[in-house]
């Protein structure tokens, strides 16, 4: 199978060109890549196939081999990926995911994608469509005990769930601990992705990962946006905002009062390298 491996703010996965390449099993698959020992090494496997409703479909896996129905920097490297392999001159491009369609603007340099801007849509805020088991219709600045604490979460579906708390230290933060406590939690019937965040003013937070299916990585598109989303029903941002991550930056902007109510992201997309594994 041929392959490029490919991050976003160091959000790492194995690109497989589904127009030439079938997998059988992709889940099983997506285990071998992703082992950092015994593989290629990344988040997950992604496969760019052709669609019936858009220019392209991003099918992905985790690195446990769960299907996730988005990944924010994952898009913007399926971006990179069509347009400097040729696949398509558009610099407009929609994308099909498992968190509906997708509409990407590509900045290019040299010939070749350097940043992408991403619709990434309307956030979900009610509990039942997140999905969040609570007595309340939203989730937002709402208690949860997790190992003995208590923490306050807000929730949020970019197309996939999210729970966005706040702690005073993130850079030292227990995550390898309190991560999975959260993701496996009897409140999220679909697991869920969360993202502990510190707000250092109304234009800049900063935030960790605990991606379901996959641990902590070094940046999640969906999880920023699901940042900035809560951040503003909390009053603690403005509008446009920066998520300082691990791996990079994302600048994420979101009006819940304008016309326009998705939220954009725009960020970075590289490749690392080719190359060939027998599965």
């Amino acid at each position: 199978m041929k392959f490029t491996k490919m991050q976003g703010c160091g959000n790492d996965y194995v690109y497989v060109n589904g127009f030439t390449e079938k997998i059988d099993d992709p889940s099983a698959a997506a285990v071998r890549v992703s082992d950092r020992h015994f593989g290629i090494g990344g988040d997950g496997l992604i496969l760019i196939n052709p669609s019936d409703v858009a220019d392209f479909e991003m099918v992905m896996y985790n690195a446990d081999g769960s299907r996730g129905e988005m990944c924010g920097n994952g898009i913007r490297c399926v971006a990179k990926y069509v347009y400097d392999h040729g696949l398509t001159d558009k610099t407009s491009i929609s994308v099909e995911t498992l968190g509906g369609i997708k509409h990407l603007e590509l900045t290019v340099k040299d010939g070749k994608v350097e940043k992408v801007r991403v619709n990434m849509g309307e956030p979900i805020l009610e509990c039942e469509k997140i999905p969040v088991k609570a007595d309340t219709e939203t989730a937002i600045d709402t208690p949860i005990e997790v190992d003995g604490t208590e923490y306050r979460m807000t929730c949020v579906s970019m197309g996939n769930p999210h729970a966005v708390v706040y702690v005073d230290d993130v850079a030292h933060f227990d995550l390898e601990h309190i991560g999975p406590r959260f993701e496996h939690h009897e409140r999220f019937p679909a697991r869920v992705n969360t993202e502990f965040v510190r707000v250092t003013d109304r234009h800049n937070i900063d935030m960790r990962v605990w991606e379901r299916g996959s641990g902590e990585t070094w940046a999640c598109g969906t999880g920023a946006c699901a940042t900035a989303v809560a951040s503003i029903l909390n009053g603690l941002t403005d509008h446009d905002v920066t998520i300082h991550l691990r791996g990079g930056d994302l600048e994420i902007s979101w009006d819940p009062d304008g016309e326009d109510k998705s939220v954009y992201m725009t960020g970075p997309a590289a490749a690392v390298f080719d190359g060939e594994i027998a599965l």
